[in-house]
């Protein structure tokens, strides 16, 4: 085998060294996108699953495991040795053995220990004591205090291993600096713990720390070790509170708190290790937690603990925000993808395609002279494979590379598909083109080969393929979507594109009797040549027409999502930029605001948030506003236009207020007059007169807009300034307004939309489909040109013995290649435009413009984008055109006799 096949392989590569480096650098290119695309899924995914967990407060995603106190079955002896570190040590390293994979746990923020539950009233005087009620306290032996603290005052709390006991008089105890400072604690200070049939506990306080990581799970999974709590008196009318801190003990001192009246348990605190956790684990991530549980794993850990031992954590929670948000955002990645890899497959086909077409005299005279047809078909894959498995190597490794940190079997099957179609294109279009044996092939013009009745029958497959997917999209929208509809899209442009090749002879035989009529030989010429093109052209149409539609697509989701947080932004802030102090602003403020750089209008507004309709103890949000005023704000933001003149204050003082109103607001409230008791205690009658779901001084689904010339003249003091301006200085106003106001700006709130890392890498993800769309498209366009390059050649120089000049040979092939380009470019316009308003009712963006945490203000939906239609088809106009004229001028350069001899097939 090797004898007979290697001298082939090395004799072909040797004679054809451009293509095979060709075709090594279109594999290679192809073979680092695919692989690539699950990498950089699989890098966001983790990225949003990461900072999910990370945003999330720790005593949600820390899996709290706890056992209550020994119980009287066991000796006091083995109850104070189940509260020791060495037992809780132990029975620590039996749970994380029990954590069931993939779950991480981060041993470095994992804590164990006993506490006391329940909080106890101690008498010192000393304590702070807001409303003259004594302070609480909790006592905590957690593990690991010296490791995750700086001492700031004293020195740590001490207990020798084995000497403290329940009955234990005295104990040493260290104190957060803010528990300190809030229950004025200092350094010798003694708290009386009060006992459990025994005397107080004395807990001196030795030591004064502060958290190394007070956000980390250590510190934060029970927030009162590190910060204390004001805790008011559930239904006293005098609001009345006292404080609630934590005592941390040394862990050899826990057999003390079985002497207290604080009802002790036992806990281990499993912090969940970030970097550990991966977006394609997540349904493994929550089995693994419903084991932990209430399943396998919470048995074995019952088994090294206490069989009372719980397990409470909110991470399943955390973990089902998360896969809604990629739910929300795989189906729209899989549009893309699918557009991107249509595009890519097909100039992979043309690759091979082009190949076949170049070789046809070569192959058909190896038929001719005894080549079986798979003899044919194994030499010649052998010589494909020779190239592109180097190629897809290569293009794999700088995927791994460039994208790092991901899984490898995904790229690695990616990859291996492209080298699968690159090396299989040629030799299967060889063995389709010489089934039989013949030198002379026929006429394969597009004018003159009749459709086959297999070709209308998948071409029909396609059109019911493509009809249901996007009714199915339509229906169910893409939560519940599929493949199939995440390919609807391209098999919209793909049965656009067979359309297209059916058509094309029909306007080419319509123009081309008129211009055989006019002046001059270059427009019936062109339009001849045109018509007369092989029927390979059906490839170059498919991916021109199939990028195109990408792109407009993938452009138009892109829009859509700028154009939804624009949307909220502006509804969130009312304006380009919000002033707003709680208490009322400086009477100076608004002129010196006005004076900022960029500010080119003021409204100012008065906003009660706390007025209350009716004698109602539910609040409704007040703003008095200048009617002229704000309904040219609101016309010139366009949330709530309406007629200024509709909350003008009426002349009579009895007369009610006219009003302004949401529509929830409206439905509570009707027509008819009602009293409202504004946050100064004066009460305004209003009516609602005018209703509008949006407005700029209020986002919420409740509000009121009245003309502030109605109320009093505290209630009228201007609380928020909505200003507006191109090119507002954000620095500038904070350092006019602060710290008495509050300034936000729209661009800034429109940047903190971008919540996840998924989010952001969608984005990414669509901008390199479009553009790996666009560059496949341009590709396509020059292997069409390369294909027919030497016929072109040999033309132009045969036309120039009879007298053609150079302009007119570069007119000739731009006028020949428009055609083909321009139906491309008009029917992926109109496949764009179509599949858009197609399925734009089941595609909602809501998830990858905001973030999960917000409610969508404004619907974030699909729509056409003119530009995202228009410069792709431009492009492949222009490119087409400077294709042409390039090649006619370099044809130009060399003499029509160096032309005429190259090669007898010319």
């Amino acid at each position: 085998m090797r004898s007979l096949y290697a001298p082939w392989v090395r004799t072909r590569l040797r004679a054809a060294p451009a293509a095979a480096w060709a075709l090594a650098l279109l594999v290679a290119l192809t073979a680092c996108l695919a692989a690539a695309f699950p990498r950089a899924l699989d890098r966001h995914q983790d990225a949003g699953l990461r900072r999910a967990v990370a945003d999330a407060q720790p005593d949600r995603s820390t899996l709290r495991l706890d056992a209550p106190q020994p119980g009287p079955d066991m000796t006091p002896e083995q109850q104070e040795k189940s509260m020791r570190p060495a037992r809780l040590a132990t029975e620590y390293s039996g749970i994380l053995d029990s954590v069931p994979a993939p779950l991480a746990v981060d041993p470095a923020q994992s804590s164990y220990g006993v506490r006391t539950e329940v909080p106890m009233e101690v008498p010192d005087t000393f304590l702070a004591r807001p409303h003259g009620l004594p302070a609480q306290v909790t006592l905590a032996a957690q593990s690991g205090l010296a490791g995750h603290s700086r001492l700031t005052e004293g020195r740590l709390p001490r207990a020798a291993a084995g000497a403290v006991h329940r009955t234990t008089a005295e104990v040493e105890a260290a104190v957060t600096a803010e528990t300190a400072e809030n229950l004025r604690i200092e350094v010798g200070s003694v708290v009386h713990v009060p006992g459990l049939l025994r005397g107080p506990v004395a807990v001196r306080v030795t030591g004064i720390v502060t958290p190394r990581e007070p956000s980390g799970a250590y510190w934060s999974t029970a927030s009162l070790l590190r910060t204390p709590a004001l805790v008011y008196l559930p239904g006293d009318p005098d609001r009345r509170a006292y404080w609630l801190g934590a005592l941390l003990l040394p862990p050899e001192a826990g057999p003390v708190l079985l002497g207290t009246a604080g009802d002790p348990v036992r806990y281990w605190n499993l912090a969940p290790d970030p970097h550990g956790l991966h977006g394609y684990d997540v349904d493994r991530l929550k089995s693994a937690l419903a084991s932990l549980e209430n399943g396998p794993a919470l048995r074995e850990a019952r088994l090294h603990t206490d069989e009372r031992t719980e397990v409470t954590t909110d991470l399943d929670a955390v973990l089902g925000s998360y896969e809604r948000l990629d739910d929300g955002i795989a189906p729209l990645i899989a549009v893309a993808a699918f557009g991107a890899g249509t595009v890519a497959l097909v100039v992979l086909l043309m690759a091979g395609g082009l190949a076949a077409d170049r070789r046809r005299a070569e192959l058909a005279l190896l038929r001719a002279r005894g080549a079986s047809l798979r003899g044919l078909t194994v030499r010649l894959l052998g010589e494909t494979a020779t190239v592109a498995l180097p190629a897809a190597a290569v293009g794999l490794t700088a995927a791994v590379l460039a994208v790092p940190d991901a899984r490898l079997l995904p790229a690695a099957l990616a990859a291996l598909a492209v080298t699968a179609v690159a090396a299989l294109a040629l030799p299967l279009r060889a063995a389709a083109a010489h089934r039989t044996v013949g030198v002379h092939s026929a006429r394969t013009d597009i004018t003159a080969v009749r459709p086959s009745r297999r070709r209308t029958v998948a071409e029909l497959t396609l059109l019911v393929l493509a009809a249901g997917a996007v009714e199915t999209l339509r229906r169910r929208g893409t939560a519940d979507g599929d493949a199939l509809m995440s390919a609807a899209p391209v098999l919209v442009a793909i049965i656009a594109a067979l359309l297209l090749v059916r058509l094309y002879p029909l306007p080419l035989r319509g123009l081309a009797r008129p211009a055989a009529r006019l002046r001059g030989a270059i427009g019936h010429l062109s339009l001849a040549r045109a018509g007369r093109g092989a029927t390979s052209a059906i490839l170059p149409l498919l991916a021109l027409s199939t990028a195109l539609t990408t792109a407009a697509f993938g452009g138009s989701v892109l829009a859509g999502v700028r154009e939804a947080r624009d949307a909220a932004a502006l509804l969130a802030v009312g304006a380009d930029a919000r002033v707003e102090a709680v208490e009322g602003l400086p009477s100076a403020l608004p002129g010196q605001v006005r004076r900022t750089p960029g500010v080119s209008g003021l409204t100012e507004l008065s906003i009660a948030y706390q007025a209350r309709p009716g004698g109602r103890q539910q609040t409704l949000p007040v703003a008095g506003v200048d009617p002229t005023a704000y309904a040219a704000l609101a016309d010139r933001t366009d949330l709530g236009a309406f007629d200024g003149e509709q909350l003008r204050r009426p002349a009579s003082a009895k007369a009610p207020l006219p009003a302004l109103a949401s529509p929830s607001t409206a439905q509570n409230h009707g027509t008819a007059p009602f009293e409202i008791r504004m946050q100064d205690g004066t009460l305004i009658t209003v009516r609602i007169t005018v209703v509008r779901d949006r407005t700029p001084a209020l986002s919420g689904t409740d509000f009121l807009i009245v003309d502030r010339a109605g109320l009093s003249r505290e209630a009228a003091r201007p609380t928020v300034l909505l200003l507006t301006g191109g090119g507002l200085d954000g620095t500038a106003l904070r350092r006019v307004a602060e710290p008495r106001a509050d300034v936000r700006l729209r661009a800034e709130e429109r940047d903190r939309y971008v919540d996840s890392p998924l989010q952001s890498g969608a984005e990414r993800v669509y901008v390199a489909a479009v553009t790996a769309g666009a560059g496949y498209a341009v590709l396509t366009l020059l292997l069409s040109l390369l294909r027919t390059a030497p016929e072109r050649r040999a033309l132009l120089a045969r036309l120039r013995t009879m007298g053609l000049t150079r302009a007119q040979g570069r007119r000739l092939l731009v006028l020949e290649s428009l055609p083909q380009a321009g139906l491309a470019a008009l029917g992926g316009v109109l496949t764009g435009w179509a599949t858009i308003r197609l399925l734009a009712p089941g595609i909602d963006l809501t998830a990858l413009a905001l973030p999960p945490a917000t409610s969508a203000p404004v619907p974030a939906e699909l729509h056409t984008d003119a530009l995202s239609l228009a410069v792709p088809a431009a492009a492949v106009l222009l490119v087409t055109v400077g294709v042409a004229a390039v090649q006619a001028w370099w044809t130009g350069r060399r003499g029509s006799v160096t032309e005429l001899r190259v090669g007898d097939a010319r």
